[in-house]
C-alpha cells in the first residue's frame, strides 16, 4: 500500500512537471505562429505582380512580418520631417471629418501615445488603491494628474488611475484617487501585468533561470560563497524606507506634472 502511494505521487509529480513545460511551451509557439499568420496576410494587399508568392518557387513564412516593420519604419521617417507631418496632418483632418471613424482613430491615438509616447509618464508606476471598498486592494497604473474641472471639483488633490481586470488587462476602469490614498509600489509594470493575467497565482521576484541553467549558483559553489547571503535584506526596516521613499517619488512626479 505504502509503495501504490509512493508510486502515484512520483508519476503525478513527473506528470505536472511535464505539464509545466509543455503547457507554455505550446501555448507560446501558438500565439507566435497565429501572429505570423495574421500579419502574413499583410501580403494579400499587394497586387499579384507585386506579390512574392508570384516570383518564389515556395512561399516563405514571415515575410508579412517584414514587411509591416519596414511600412511602419517608412511611416516614422515621412512623419518625422516637414512635409510628410504635413500630410498625415491633413488625414487625421479628414479622419475627423468621418462621425463613425473619429471617435476610434482618437481613442486608439491617445492610448498609443500614453504608453509610447517619449513625452508622456503614464503606465509606468504602479499603486495599490483601496476598490472595490475599503479593505480591499487592486492594482492600478497612474496615469496621470487629475487637471482641469474634475480637479477643482475635489477638496483633494486627485491622480488618474487605470484599474485592469482580469484576466484581460486590457480592459478596466478609469478612476481618479486621492494622491495620499494611493499606495506605491516599487514593482515594476512588467510584473504586475503578470500579477493581472494570472489572478495572483505568479509569485514576485520569481523569473526564469539565467542561461546556463543556474551561473550564478555554480559559481557561488565554485568559490564557496553562499548566494542566499547575496540577496537584498528584506527586513521591516528596510520596506518602510522603500515606502517612504515610493511615496515621495510619486508625489514630486505628481508635481511636476502641469
Amino acid at each position: 500500500m505504502r509503495m501504490f502511494k509512493w508510486l502515484k505521487a512520483t508519476i503525478r509529480g513527473y506528470f505536472f512537471a511535464g505539464l509545466l513545460v509543455i503547457v507554455p511551451l505550446g501555448i507560446t509557439i501558438f500565439v507566435i505562429s497565429a501572429v505570423l499568420r495574421l500579419m502574413d496576410r499583410i501580403l494579400d494587399f499587394l497586387p499579384p505582380k507585386f506579390h512574392p508568392d508570384t516570383h518564389l518557387p515556395f512561399p516563405i513564412p514571415g515575410l508579412g512580418p517584414i514587411l509591416g516593420l519596414l511600412l511602419i519604419m517608412l511611416t516614422g521617417i515621412l512623419v518625422k520631417n516637414y512635409i510628410g507631418r504635413r500630410v498625415v496632418d491633413f488625414g487625421e483632418y479628414l479622419l475627423s471629418k468621418i462621425p463613425l471613424v473619429r471617435p476610434v482613430y482618437a481613442a486608439a491615438k491617445q492610448l498609443l501615445q500614453a504608453m509610447f509616447g517619449d513625452t508622456h509618464d503614464a503606465f509606468k508606476r504602479v499603486v495599490l488603491v483601496e476598490y472595490p471598498r475599503k479593505g480591499v486592494y487592486a492594482l492600478a497604473f497612474v496615469t496621470g494628474v487629475s487637471s482641469g474641472e474634475l480637479q477643482e471639483k475635489t477638496s483633494s488633490k486627485m491622480i488618474n488611475v487605470f484599474l485592469p481586470t482580469t484576466p484581460n488587462p486590457t480592459s478596466g476602469f478609469y478612476l481618479m484617487v486621492p494622491e495620499q490614498e494611493a499606495i506605491p509600489l516599487s514593482i515594476s509594470v512588467e510584473e504586475a501585468f503578470k500579477l493581472l493575467i494570472s489572478g495572483g497565482a505568479v509569485e514576485l521576484g520569481v523569473n526564469l533561470p539565467q542561461f546556463p541553467f543556474g551561473r550564478r549558483v555554480r559559481e557561488a559553489r565554485t568559490s564557496g560563497t553562499d548566494v542566499s547571503a547575496q540577496q537584498p535584506s528584506t527586513s521591516s526596516g528596510g520596506e518602510d524606507d522603500k515606502s517612504e521613499k515610493n511615496s515621495v517619488q510619486l508625489k514630486d512626479w505628481a508635481s511636476s506634472e502641469p
